[in-house]
């Protein structure tokens, strides 16, 4: 089986042992890179803690021939854009069933018209892991409040609306939330 480890690995921009850490439970830095080359067999097992630990689908460590991954041109970082010392390619996006979208119309805050947010649905109990970042949040007969959490107490969610001189508001125990994971801007 041919696997895309070592690419999605440096697309996430961790090393070996950054990897080998991340896995559960942990294992090493050389038994990541013998499953990378190849020097050794990778099996369902070793693909779903690799998955876990990059944060990627199982599917997205796996070459298929069917699917279009998207070649790297250019790195670009403090000193421009350069050509990569190896080959690399991207994994496009792929949508999960927790996910939903926020089309944005106008601009507000750091987004604008044009762009999609991807955002991923999490249940009350993750609530903590969102702190300090843009969430939607549902509210009663349909509506939405897309927002940045700045707390949480007692079931109620303390937001900040991201347009200029906004008020915070209190939401309190909705069913869900979805934070701010992608964002898809056309140029």
């Amino acid at each position: 089986m041919i696997t895309a480890i070592r690419e999605v690995r440096r697309a996430k921009g961790m090393t070996l042992d950054d990897v080998a850490r991340a896995c559960v439970p942990p294992t090493t830095a050389q038994t990541i890179g013998r499953l990378e080359t190849g020097t050794r067999t990778v099996s369902v097992g070793w693909l779903n803690r690799i998955a876990a630990a990059l944060g990627v689908r199982a599917a997205d460590l796996v070459t298929l021939p069917d699917r279009a991954d998207i070649a790297v041109a250019a790195i670009l970082d403090t000193s421009g854009a350069h050509a990569p010392k190896r080959p690399a390619t991207v994994i496009p996006p792929a949508p999960v069933p927790e996910h939903v979208a926020v089309s944005v119309q106008a601009g507000v805050g750091d987004y604008r018209a044009g762009d999609t947010i991807w955002c991923l649905r999490i249940p009350p109990a993750e609530f903590a892991q969102a702190l300090n970042r843009d969430v939607l949040v549902p509210r009663p007969a349909g509506r939405f409040l897309f927002a940045r959490l700045i707390g949480r107490e007692d079931g109620k969610l303390h937001l900040l609306p991201l347009g200029p001189g906004a008020r915070q508001q209190v939401v309190t125990d909705p069913p869900w939330i979805a934070t701010a994971v992608t964002l898809v801007r056309a140029l």
